[in-house]
């Protein structure tokens, strides 16, 4: 069985991995589809981001799913044949986090192709997966690579959830690669009565408008694009802010409206912050990492047809084609999301 490694940037290896046999409470998985994410292409172009850097050969991977090929001891709710998506999330349960109701943030995090521990933890972008049957949610009605989406999507929903109370508000979205597009259709289903989005490529602003977007701005192409929203003191409700740039995070605050909400999405290392702004306008800052109970809820939007995900799927290929598939994907201008073909 062949397992995708990285061994530090632009050197990836498709390389044996071993498959133990299931044991109580897992599955194996004969995987089908696994979508290349953002912190994917950060180890393969760069070894890393911001502090994280890989220390040893590690299985990238997250965003996957594939058919249950064989079922441990004690699996009642799947069988063989089962087309399930696999959440990556795998919370100990057990830590002050975990206790509190917070297992995203679990102190022993076991989260797909992470190299924030050492020894990392290795990724699912493997030709078969050994998972506990808990990490797995049924699939049935949508096709491999839409069950993939459920991992990025599941990102979006934590973070609008963490926005709060979103019904008839405005809502600005910087940065508009597959997270920011995923927000948009989030944040519509949310009940947001209007989003502008910024982005400095118009490939990805079309997929924004495509998502639902009332207004899409190229900020490359005018730097002062959010000006009219940043009158006064601003006039947006919650600033979604997802590309990890200075920049849209500092154009973002400037158009909040005092007491508004800036949701961090973006990871690529730290950013200063307009403290002053943030003091003076009394503006609410939160974070947004990860998710756990939101990727079922992810699923079950998706098999219900109340958020579509398929036109965000651009390209695939093979697993033997990893390289083309890395490069494609660092390609902002040509792909949206791009994933591997595993059978």
């Amino acid at each position: 069985m062949n397992a995708l490694y990285a061994h530090a940037a632009h050197d990836l290896r498709l390389e044996p991995c071993e498959t133990p046999a299931p044991g109580k409470g897992e599955v194996v998985i004969r995987m089908r589809r696994g979508g290349i994410c953002g912190s994917d292409l950060h180890y393969y172009n760069h070894g890393g981001f911001g502090a994280v850097r890989l220390r040893e050969p590690m299985i990238l991977g997250h965003e996957v799913a594939g058919d249950v090929s064989a079922v441990g001891e004690g699996i009642e709710h799947l069988k063989v044949g089962d087309l399930v998506a696999v959440s990556p999330s795998r919370p100990c349960g057990a830590c002050a986090e975990c206790l509190r109701g917070l297992p995203n943030q679990c102190l022993n995090m076991r989260f797909y192709g992470s190299a924030m521990p050492f020894p990392h933890i290795q990724g699912a972008f493997r030709e078969t997966l050994i998972a506990d049957a808990a990490q797995c949610v049924k699939a049935d009605g949508l096709s491999a690579a839409q069950a993939a989406m459920a991992e990025p999507l599941a990102v979006c929903l934590h973070a609008v959830r963490n926005a709060g109370e979103l019904l008839g508000r405005r809502v600005l979205v910087t940065g508009c690669g597959p997270i920011g597009v995923l927000t948009i259709l989030a944040a519509r289903r949310a009940g947001a009565a209007e989003i502008i989005a910024t982005d400095i490529a118009d490939t990805v602003l079309n997929y924004a408008k495509s998502a639902g977007a009332d207004v899409v701005l190229n900020t490359r192409e005018n730097p002062d694009a959010l000006a009219p929203y940043q009158q006064a003191k601003g006039s947006m409700d919650v600033h979604f802010e997802c590309s990890g740039a200075e920049a849209a995070l500092a154009a973002g605050i400037a158009a909040l409206r005092p007491r508004g909400v800036l949701v961090q999405l973006g990871l690529c290392g730290d950013m200063n912050l307009p403290m002053m702004q943030v003091t003076a306008k009394e503006l609410n800052l939160r974070g947004s990492f990860r998710f756990h109970e939101e990727f079922a809820i992810a699923v079950d939007l998706m098999r219900k047809g109340l958020i579509d995900v398929e036109p965000l799927i651009t390209h695939s290929f093979p697993l033997a084609e990893y390289e083309t598939a890395f490069a494609t994907a660092s390609d902002r201008s040509r792909a949206m999301k791009v994933q591997l073909e595993f059978t």
